[in-house]
Parts: C-alpha cells; structure tokens; sequence
C-alpha cells in the first residue's frame, strides 16, 4: 500500500512539474508495489496498482517522442482489465477502457495506425456503456470529448468525412453537459476541439459554411481563456481561429475570381 501511494504522490509531483524524473521514480515505485500487490493475492488492488502504472506511463508517453511507454501504458492498462471486469466493477471497467482509449489514440497519431486508432474508439464507446449521461454526467462528457479526438485523428488519417461527421456529434454531446457555467475550461477546450473538426470538414467541401461554425466554436473558447490570461490555450485557439479565417478568405477569394 505504501508504494503505490508514495508513487501517486510522486506522480502528482511529476504531472505539475516539465521534467520526467518523478514520473520515473513513479513508475519505478508502482512496478515495485507490483510484487508484493500480486493479481494472485489481492486482484483488485492489483489491478489498481496497473491503472496508476498506466496513467504514469501514458504521461510519459505524451512528453516523449517515440512510443516505448505508450505501449506499456497500454499493456498495463489491458492487465488492469483482466480483474477490473464490467460485471464485477463497472465504473472502474469503463475508466479503464477510457484510459486505454486515451493512450491508443495518442499511440495511434504517433504511428500513423488506424488499427489503433479503431481500437480507441472501440475502447471509449465500451466506457460510454456504463459512464452513462444520467448515471455520471461529467464523466460521460469526458469520454464523448475523448471519442471525438479518435474519431477526427481516425477520419483524417482514412480521408473519411463519416468518420469526422461522427467526432462532431461526439463533440456536442459532450457540450451538453461541459457547460460553460459549470466548467468554463473543459468547455472552452471542448469548443476548440469541435471547431478543428468542423474546420476539417470545411477543407473537404465546396461552401464556407463548416469553416464559419468552427470560427464561432474558436470565438467561444477564446472568450474564457482570454479573461483567464491562459497563455499556451490562447496561442493554441487563435492559431486555429486564424487558420480557420484563412482558408475562408482564400475561398472567397477564389470564388471572387470564377
């Protein structure tokens, strides 16, 4: 017990820190409780002990660059759900399979496999199952938000507009209850991510009219971060909003020109 909470303190240590090195001692310190916290003896520790092992990883993952510890966050995440079943813990089952949803698509973008990709869209719709909008609202808009960014990397790397029509309506489920009243940031942020995909979109068709509503999503989440004085959230959003307004431009200006 020890060791695994001494690594989620280091853990929450390395997620506020730019460096690695507590995130290392953090997986260092779960693998050790790991030998004592077997799937033998104590199953459902066990398994806990591998969802911290796997988020661990999983933030590693994404600060790194190649894929070494997205696949093992991955592989802790699977081992987790050899205990963490559905029918004997539900809500831990459908955070699982939303952990590893969220580790296979940044596994998938990083190497170009819709395989991947597919598998994580598998994995959040499993979630959705049991995060159900009534029975845990924040948690469902969470994995509907997820879903999406699946779906759009997906339908971008296959050239599908299904695939991005499907992110968008993950998308605005998840705005049903990502409120901006109730939480402004995960609004904003979830504004963002459906402008990408409608600007996605745009860019396959002939009007401008995609490209206009992911303006407005841009404008939106501009409007909280911009008071909140979130510097990486502006850069990120105005980039995308500028972008967005380019190719309208340009698309009127071809139109000007026929």
């Amino acid at each position: 017990m020890t060791q695994n909470n001494l690594g989620t303190a280091l853990q929450t240590l390395g997620e506020r820190e730019s460096g690695t090195a507590r995130l290392e001692e953090a997986v260092a310190t779960y693998r050790a409780a790991l030998q004592e916290r077997t799937r033998e003896r104590v199953p459902l520790d066990w398994a806990m002990t591998q969802i911290n092992l796997g988020n661990a990883l999983a933030t590693l993952g994404e600060r790194e660059h190649g894929t070494a510890r997205l696949r093992q966050a991955v592989a802790a995440y699977r081992a987790a759900l050899l205990e963490y079943t559905r029918d004997r813990t539900p809500l831990d089952w459908a955070m699982t399979q939303n952990n590893l949803g969220t580790a296979l698509q940044t596994l998938g973008t990083r190497e170009r496999s819709a395989a991947r990709l597919v598998d994580a869209v598998a994995a959040h719709r499993a979630a959705l199952l049991e995060q159900t909008r009534n029975h845990v609202p924040l948690d469902w808009a969470m994995t509907q938000n997820n879903l999406g960014a699946a779906l759009k990397t997906l339908g971008e790397q296959e050239g599908s507009t299904a695939r991005l029509e499907e992110a968008v309506t993950a998308y605005r489920a998840a705005l049903h209850d990502y409120t901006r009243d109730r939480v402004p940031l995960d609004w904003a942020m979830t504004q963002n991510n459906l402008g990408n995909a409608l600007q996605a979109l745009g860019e396959r068709e002939n009007d401008t009219a995609r490209l206009e509503e992911s303006l407005s999503c841009y404008d939106g989440a501009l409007s909280v971060v911009v008071p909140a004085n979130i510097a990486s959230r502006i850069e990120m959003y105005r980039r995308n909003r500028d972008r967005a307004a380019g190719l309208i431009a340009r698309r009127r200006s071809l139109a000007g020109k026929a």
